[in-house]
């Protein structure tokens, strides 16, 4: 049990956690990070940060170009992530799974990378202001030859990430986020 514990803790310690709350200005002259973050909010949900909220919606955008097998959304959703995440302190290793995504040369190589995003994503969200909505983190027990892989929805219906139409509802809401009103 102190092993999980411990594990947990360099989990949370190296993810895209820290200073999340800090405020980070989008810089006008970023069009990729200024589309991302003018992009309406997934099913209500809202992030007090700005920048925390347009690295949520790229990530979204990201895991239903994967869900929509669409390789070349992927790429271009992983990208404009990457510019958001790159501004946000502490996720300096995030970012560099975004860019492996984006520049995979197929979308199994981005669907194995996803699950690492994926992880640092949830810990981040786990500690950001929620102001508004629920957020889904799901589960699909048969991703990673079977070792299981983690996604963030902004819906409890599971659109699994990891296969696409191949088993699109294989998965189940394993927690969910929300606001601390």
């Amino acid at each position: 049990m102190k092993r999980y514990f411990a594990v947990a803790a360099i989990m949370v310690a190296t993810s895209c956690t820290s200073n999340t709350n800090q405020k980070i200005a989008l810089s006008a002259t970023d069009s990729t990070s200024a589309t991302v973050a003018d992009a309406a909010t997934p099913a209500g949900v809202k992030l007090k940060d700005a920048n925390v909220e347009a690295i949520y919606n790229g990530y979204i955008s990201l895991k239903d170009a994967l869900v929509n097998t669409k390789f070349e959304e992927a790429q271009k959703a992983a990208a404009a992530l990457k510019v958001n995440l790159a501004s946000q302190k502490g996720c300096e290793s995030t970012t560099l799974i975004a860019d492996k995504i984006a520049t995979a040369k197929d979308i199994a190589a981005q669907r194995k990378d996803f699950t690492a995003l994926s992880n640092d994503l949830i810990a981040l969200f786990k500690h950001a202001d929620l102001s508004a909505g629920t957020i889904y983190v799901q589960h699909c027990p048969m991703a990673n030859n079977g070792d299981g892989g983690d996604w963030l929805s902004s819906e409890k219906k599971i659109q699994n990430p990891y296969y696409g139409d191949e088993m699109m509802e294989c998965g189940r809401v394993a927690e969910e986020i929300k606001s601390a009103k």
